[in-house]
């Protein structure tokens, strides 16, 4: 038994009969626990647990789905298991649903009440009124100093483009930040929750364009969510490439040929 096990189940109050590590955890440390009573948990552990904790809440608030909140702590996030024995092909109409349910919740501003991280990369939302600078300055512009000096430049570049290019005031919707398919848990066709968010409050393409850059969730999630602002497909790589970058420096120069790409798709 783990120290995170034991810590999960001393905040359920209850004591650990089985526990194993689960897999899918690239920068924090997750155990599933069936306590003596043979209640279930999934125990995780991350720098900051109360944080991702309120994001799961404003997720589950929103009416999306997302694992319930079962008990946290500051070295602690204890969480519901859920349903898990589907694959998102076979889920992308219910996903294309869950995702336009959160995007309907609508923040007066954009950004989050406070930053977060993906491990040692920090996650900078200090909120603002106009789109635009925030994605220049929170979500480009705050790599700059951590790249190569040929991506630098070319980073700059495409910042100083973006009030031409992004709309100024797209609706402020609730994003979950992080939508890859890992992210994505299901049972049969039905999604079950969305798990590991980043969230903030910002244009509803960004989720889209995270959720197509490793892979395409299919017809039936596009049909489910809606139709696309007209200019969506120019918007694309310029949202595809704070994600790359992340990737960038977190895993190394196997992403640069990503980010390169996106930054030629965007014109940079």
């Amino acid at each position: 038994m783990t120290d995170l096990a034991a810590a999960g189940a001393a905040l359920l109050g209850g004591s650990v009969r089985l526990s194993h590590p689960l897999g899918g955890g690239d920068l924090s440390e997750l155990v599933l626990i069936t306590l003596d009573d043979c209640r279930e948990a999934v125990v995780k552990g991350g720098p900051a647990p109360r944080t991702e904790a309120a994001m799961l809440q404003a997720i589950a608030a929103a009416g999306a789905p997302a694992p319930a909140v079962l008990a946290v702590s500051d070295e602690v996030l204890v969480l519901e298991r859920l349903r898990e024995n589907g694959t998102l092909g076979r889920a992308g109409a219910s996903l294309g649903g869950a995702l336009r349910t959160l995007h309907a919740t609508v923040g007066r501003r954009y950004g989050w009440d406070r930053d977060y991280a993906f491990g040692r990369v920090a996650i900078e939302n200090g909120e603002s009124d106009d789109w635009p600078v925030f994605w220049a300055e929170r979500r480009l512009l705050a790599h700059v100093d951590h790249l190569p000096p040929d991506l630098t430049r070319r980073v700059n570049r495409l910042a100083a483009t973006l009030p031409d290019r992004l709309p100024h005031s797209p609706p402020a919707s609730l994003l979950h930040g992080d939508l890859w398919s890992g992210n994505v848990v299901a049972s049969g066709d039905a999604v079950t929750g969305l798990i590991d968010p980043a969230c903030y409050h910002g244009h509803a393409e960004v989720d889209l364009a995270m959720l197509t850059l490793f892979g395409n969730p299919g017809r039936a999630f596009f049909e489910a969510y809606g139709p696309l602002e007209p200019g969506h497909g120019e918007r694309r790589p310029i949202y595809q490439l704070w994600p790359a970058l992340v990737h960038f420096r977190l895993f190394g120069a196997g992403y640069r040929r990503m980010a390169e790409g996106l930054l030629e798709a965007a014109g940079a």
